[in-house]
């Protein structure tokens, strides 16, 4: 039996908290019952720290005490440190407001503004409001804030009752002029955490829901919310369109394969902000590893590394993210994003170690090991793009090899690139977004390594497994300027920390955004 497609019987998600910009101070705002203000580390001598906008009105509205309670506390205003104060029942002026919140800031750097709105997400869960002034420290702060504030409220549940809980549905952003700049920068944020936040919840989806067919149907409402072009191959156009990789892989399930494709092109004020016209205008093409659920196939996982694999579509998730809110963000180039999606499962119609599969393209592969089965699907559609799309840059995602995890832990994504004015600017990127990233060279002494007896390539060459994985796709992009980041290290957090939260992690999302939404995102490249 074949299982459905549909979003039937599936429970309403919890929501980012949505935002709003007031010039007021938060101590007159009505309808916040939590109003959260910024704690600076102390500078002077005796020690004592600082509170940002808003402490004075607010302490005198109150007639609470703020310094005191830090005091009392021991707070340093370290990031993420947040300190409670009750309000008092019948407290002057008090307009429904239930709780302070006093949110250390650190050194209020982008990354302290965003690690600030998480923790401030965190503490504000089942609120009904909050107001705060941490976004009026600096210009600096708004945007990072606010990614923060979203990733902080990120939740997902599949109970027959109500989440046990929500995050605060409304955040207002106190004591801002309000300007067209701060409120273009908020729209971008949200898209951002957005970004962030859908690729999350599709990598956190059941493989008992998601399949090929539910993905391609999430990348179908995707496309008509962004308006993007959208087109789908289903298993037979497949066959016959020589995705052999796509196929084989795909093959033991019963939900078959679908490659997804999405195509975004530039407004033409974002091809002006960018300086470029509609013949001018680059293109890039994204590729995303869409495995819904890993088996390991014949070549079968233990249940323990089993048991995270509905997240192995990750790298899918994550183009399909980005695609969407390409257009938020003001990307000044052509953009394709392309999903190979199949579930690696194991049937009497199994791929087998010893079979070769013919690619997209010609390229062959002898697949000694089918639980590295990523690499085959994306393989054909980096073909796919090469020959049919002629991409000025290609950039791959995909949670691709156990190595890549030994190697960086839970807290660094690695990747591999060709051009080295790229890489630069992926990885400028990636730290302005806070996932970072590091790279790893593309050894060709390893390249022997690859060798097959009887194909132009082993899929599952030995030792050095992240290297090799990446060496065994560069074959599919010849001389095109590429990248491939590997987020098997990122894909899952162990723990809530910050933006982060346990589970399925979207990695990768905001990177590409803070790329693609440079004014020129393809500078220096060769």
């Amino acid at each position: 039996m074949t299982r459905t497609s549909t979003l039937l019987s599936f429970p309403s998600q919890v929501s980012p908290p949505e935002f709003a910009i007031s010039g007021l101070r938060p101590h007159v705002i009505l309808g916040v019952d939590v109003v959260a203000l910024p704690v600076l580390p102390a500078e002077a001598e005796d020690g004592s720290v600082l509170l940002g906008p808003g402490a004075a009105e607010l302490g005198d509205a109150l007639d609470v005490d703020l310094l005191g309670a830090l005091e009392v506390s021991r707070a340093t205003g370290a990031v993420g440190e947040v300190v409670s104060v009750a309000v008092p029942l019948g407290a002057p002026d008090n307009a429904g407001l239930r709780l302070v919140l006093l949110v250390g800031v650190g050194a209020q750097r982008p990354v302290d503004f965003r690690r600030a709105g998480a923790a401030l997400a965190r503490a504000v869960h089942d609120r009904q409001a909050v107001a705060t002034t941490i976004p009026a420290l600096d210009p600096t702060a708004l945007s990072a804030f606010v990614v923060g504030v979203m990733l902080g409220s990120f939740g997902f549940h599949w109970r027959s009752t109500a989440p046990e809980s929500v995050p605060v549905p409304r955040v207002v952003l106190a004591d801002l002029a309000g300007t067209a700049e701060q409120a273009l920068e908020l729209r971008r944020a949200i898209a951002v955490g957005g970004a962030g936040w859908r690729s999350r919840m599709l990598a956190s989806v059941p493989s008992n829901l998601k399949n090929p067919a539910w993905l391609a149907d999430q990348a179908r409402e995707l496309a008509g919310e962004a308006g993007l072009d959208l087109r789908i191959w289903d298993e037979g156009e497949l066959e016959a369109g020589g995705f052999g990789g796509i196929v084989a892989v795909g093959k033991a399930s019963a939900t078959p394969p679908r490659l997804i494709r999405l195509d975004y092109t530039p407004s033409k004020s974002a091809r002006a902000a960018a300086g470029t016209s509609a013949r001018k205008t680059p293109t890039v093409v994204l590729v995303g590893k869409g495995i819904t659920f890993d088996t390991g196939g014949l070549s079968i996982k233990s249940g323990e590394t089993m048991v995270n694999m509905k997240r192995d579509m990750t790298g899918g998730a994550v183009v399909l993210a980005t695609m969407a809110a390409l257009a938020e963000v003001g990307c000044p180039v052509r953009v394709v994003g392309l999903v190979p999606a199949a579930e690696n499962a194991i049937s009497g119609n199994s791929m087998r170690p010893g079979d070769v599969v013919r690619h997209y393209g010609g390229r062959t592969s002898e697949v000694t090991n089918t639980d590295a089965e990523g690499r085959l699907v994306l393989a054909d559609a980096l073909a796919y793009a090469i020959a049919e799309i002629e991409p000025d840059v290609v950039v791959d995602v995909a949670t691709l090899t156990g190595a890549m995890k030994v190697a960086l832990g839970q807290q660094v994504g690695g990747f591999f690139a060709n051009d080295d004015a790229l890489a630069a600017t992926l990885f400028d990127s990636a730290e302005e977004a806070g996932e970072p990233l590091w790279r790893f060279p593309l050894y060709a002494g390893y390249e022997d390594r690859l060798a097959s007896k009887v194909a132009d390539a082993d899929n599952a060459a030995g030792g050095a497994g992240a290297i090799t994985a990446a060496l065994f796709l560069q074959h599919f992009v010849g001389s095109t300027p590429w990248a491939h980041l590997d987020i098997a290290s990122t894909g899952d957090a162990p723990e809530d920390n910050y933006e982060w939260s346990k589970g399925p992690t979207g990695f990768g999302a905001r990177a590409l955004l803070a790329w693609l939404a440079r004014p020129n995102p393809l500078e220096g490249v060769r």
